[in-house]
């Protein structure tokens, strides 16, 4: 069911609590729901509480869940450490009210939990990344974030002009109101694109899937997978390609990468704080990514239809695509569809 205005929505932070450090940030972000979606946005007591134990992060979800009048729920911001939230999460206030959940980055962890509990979801949102943008919210972020709140429909996830893998540091005032550089976008790379494939969606970023894959707790049996369309990025934490073939090599060797017929790769982001390489050795470092992820297909899932440079992982702008939802992937036509 979609949402009607002044509907109201959660705003929770089930991993790191960052509007305890960053409030003018966070509050910019509850302005824009406010403005921009003409929804009332709900806080929990840990949703600026730094240091949140995993227990009371899982009683704010839990809570959200449970109340009626609360429609969705954003995640302010990814983190380090959900996983350790998901053991105290009970999943049946979750699938008696299977209400939108967005989130990307570590936010993973929950995407997969309510996958393997039948609770569609979002990939992608947060309202101190995407919302609260300095420079305004990018228009393909707003038409996909619009199609899972409120239209429903298809829309066609298209390459974007010009992305971006930078961001200004929000204890600066300048965050608020500065966009971050942007360069022009070589679009998307197809791989096998001699099918149709449609089907649900699975996966998000590839180093929480690897976690989730080592904890061996919240991965279901490979064939649960058959059929699926795999979504994969990766973070500022920017893993080599070596790294994302023995990841992608792991979950080969467990049966599940041969499952899907279609898998969509983020653009990767190539720089963060802590290192800005030039934009030369930034492109090398997502075409070495690329030939990563296609040597492991080629050994596990050599048929599998793949498009690199879809932008839906932590460069900017980020489209929101459904998690657990349908999705179309059109190789002659060269077509990326989203069924919100």
């Amino acid at each position: 069911m979609k949402l009607e205005p002044g509907d109201r929505v959660a705003v929770v932070s089930p991993s790191f609590a960052a509007p305890a450090l960053y409030p003018a940030v966070h509050e910019q972000g509850l302005a824009r729901i406010r403005e921009l979606l003409g929804l009332e946005p709900v806080e929990y007591p840990t949703t600026r509480k730094s240091g949140a134990s995993p227990a009371e992060r899982a009683a704010d979800l839990t809570a959200a869940y449970a109340d009626p009048s609360i429609r969705a729920v954003f995640a302010t911001i990814g983190g380090s450490d959900q996983i350790t939230v998901l053991p105290h999460l009970d999943p049946a206030p979750f699938v008696a009210d299977p209400k939108p959940f967005f989130g990307y980055s570590d936010n993973t962890n929950l995407l997969n939990w309510l996958w393997r509990h039948g609770v569609p979801a979002y990939h992608g949102g947060s309202t101190m990344v995407h919302l609260a943008r300095g420079g305004g919210v990018d228009p393909e972020h707003l038409a996909s974030l619009r199609a899972a709140l409120f239209d429903g429909g298809d829309l066609e996830i298209t390459p974007v002009k010009e992305f971006g893998d930078e961001e200004l540091s929000w204890s600066d005032e300048a965050a608020l109101t500065t966009a971050a550089p942007r360069v022009e976008s070589p679009g998307f790379h197809w791989h096998n694109a001699d099918r149709v494939v449609t089907g649900p969606t699975w996966g998000g970023n590839l180093e929480i899937l690897h976690w989730n894959l080592a904890a061996n707790r919240w991965i279901n049996p490979a064939a649960d997978y058959a059929g699926s369309i795999l979504l994969l990025e990766t973070s500022e934490e920017m893993p080599p390609a070596e790294e994302v073939f023995r990841m992608l090599r792991n979950a080969g060797e467990r049966g599940l990468l041969e499952q899907f017929p279609a898998v969509l790769v983020a653009t990767a982001k190539a720089s963060n704080f802590e290192h800005r390489p030039p934009h030369e050795d930034r492109a090398r470092y997502r075409d070495e990514q690329r030939a990563a992820v296609l040597r492991a297909l080629a050994a596990y899932n050599p048929s599998a239809l793949a498009v690199f440079g879809v932008d839906f992982g932590h460069t900017a702008p980020q489209w929101i695509l459904p998690y657990g939802g349908r999705m179309t992937v059109d190789g002659p036509a060269r077509r990326i569809v989203a069924h919100f």
